[in-house]
């Protein structure tokens, strides 16, 4: 790896920035690419500890401040913190190093007596108008490298390559990718009126989407990141809407006599399930997204709200008040084979599928406050994860399956909460001066 980053000339570098303007080029794995090294879904799993050394200047080109790669040092530790998996070392105990010149290998058995497992060596220089910015990932247990990736860009785009690597760290040591790319809708409501918004998984770049001036609902993602769907009042009846999130163009896609409310869109993103009240009684339908045909799945004397796809298509969990309180349940994509899926307590719902289609989180009411609730989808291994005075609503999977976003309510006042899929780490993603409901999270950018 140090051998095919140094034949990186300045020349083609230069030339690669030329042909693609932003973040260009990653280089390849080594011997990390196909061992995982922390089980993080393990019962036993605790949080590894993780340094970074002081990063420095490459040769050549022009040196960045010192308050520049200070940046970068702690945006990378501010992300790795909060994937909650890693224990950042404090700079203050780090062990003085002679190995500042970024060629130099550092000194991994003085890293490995404080402690450290695992640590992160960067260099960095202006190349003209081009940052070229250098990461590698060290097993001091091990004594190895086990990634090296080199970036090439433009200096604001110093946050993208924070992101990217730290995603390729956590890709190296998980087995999986990271997800600093993805992003959470929400509403946030002010007074009588509330809209869609946007905010990185991180807590950066939250953005307002729309300017509805009425009561709107439910955002909904598209497969491809590329649409939301919603519902809102602004002509004065619950319409269904999708926002095209490139051109910010905003057009109707059902507005039927009554509720128009948006559930999820099928994989292929071909459909999208909906909830209508046409004939004075809340029923699931399928809408086909090239047609605007509808197709109804659920036809009974109860309410039946909140559908959502499993992940390959074939099952749809909704909530319906057919046994006397609202409960969580499962059919067919047809609305065939319909099934309850809980048990436990008198009032459950907000299903939202695991992207790995082995769990189902939802919103079930304990002592007067909602709490979130895991659970199979043959019904079994009930897990409660919040246990707190506050009232925790909405859950929704991140598209690796390993964290829940989801609102959280207290004292007349919600904002939004990330956790780990196992109920720990949670922390506040968003808390502004409104409320802040109904978080859905993206799919994974491709």
């Amino acid at each position: 790896m140090l051998k095919n980053l140094r034949r990186k000339t300045p020349k083609t570098l230069l030339l690669a920035v030329l042909l693609l303007a932003v973040l260009l080029f990653g280089g390849s794995f080594e011997k990390g690419e196909a061992r995982v090294y922390i089980d993080i879904d393990s019962p036993l799993f605790q949080k590894f500890p993780l340094a970074l050394t002081e990063f420095t200047s490459l040769e050549g080109g022009q040196a960045l401040s010192k308050g520049q790669m200070t940046w970068f040092a702690e945006e990378i530790a501010r992300l790795l913190d909060y994937t909650g998996y890693f224990n950042i070392v404090s700079r203050r105990v780090l062990p003085e190093s002679e190995d500042k010149p970024f060629a130099n290998v550092p000194r991994l058995n003085e890293w490995r007596a404080i402690g450290v497992e695992y640590l992160i060596k960067a260099g960095f220089q202006m190349i003209g108008p081009s940052l070229v910015a250098e990461f590698r990932l060290f097993d001091t247990v091990k004594g190895e490298m086990l990634m090296g990736r080199r970036y090439t860009g433009r200096l604001e785009d110093r946050r993208v390559m924070a992101q990217r690597f730290t995603n390729e760290i956590l890709l190296v040591l998980t087995g999986e990718r990271g997800i600093f790319d993805s992003k959470i809708s929400f509403i946030i409501k002010e007074n009588r009126s509330s809209d869609v918004a946007v905010i990185n998984f991180d807590g950066s770049d939250f953005t307002k989407l729309t300017e509805m001036k009425s009561l709107t609902l439910a955002p909904k993602w598209s497969p491809d990141g590329r649409h939301l769907a919603f519902t809102s009042w602004r002509d004065g009846n619950p319409d269904l809407y999708l926002l095209d999130l490139k051109t910010r163009e905003i057009r109707k896609l059902s507005q039927n006599r009554g509720l128009n409310l948006a559930g999820s869109f099928s994989p292929d993103g071909k459909r999208i399930l909906l909830t209508l009240s046409s004939d004075g009684n809340e029923e699931i339908y399928s809408l086909n997204l090239e047609n605007r045909q509808t197709v109804r799945l659920t036809n009974h004397f109860a309410i039946d709200v909140s559908p959502v796809f499993s992940p390959d298509g074939r099952q749809i969990a909704f909530v319906s008040n057919r046994a006397g309180s609202p409960q969580i349940y499962l059919m067919g994509a047809d609305g065939g084979g319909v099934r309850r899926l809980t048990f436990e307590g008198n009032y459950n719902t907000s299903p939202s599928w695991s992207p790995k289609g082995n769990r189902i989180a939802y919103e079930g009411m304990v002592d007067g406050r909602f709490q979130i609730f895991t659970i199979d989808e043959a019904g079994l291994n009930l897990t409660q994860l919040t246990n707190d005075k506050s009232s925790n609503e909405n859950p929704s999977w991140s598209p690796d399956g390993k964290y829940l976003v989801f609102s959280s309510r207290k004292n007349g006042r919600s904002r939004i909460m990330v956790m780990n899929a196992n109920g720990t780490n949670a922390r506040v993603l968003y808390e502004g001066a409104e409320n802040s409901i109904s978080p859905i999270w993206s799919p994974q950018p491709k």
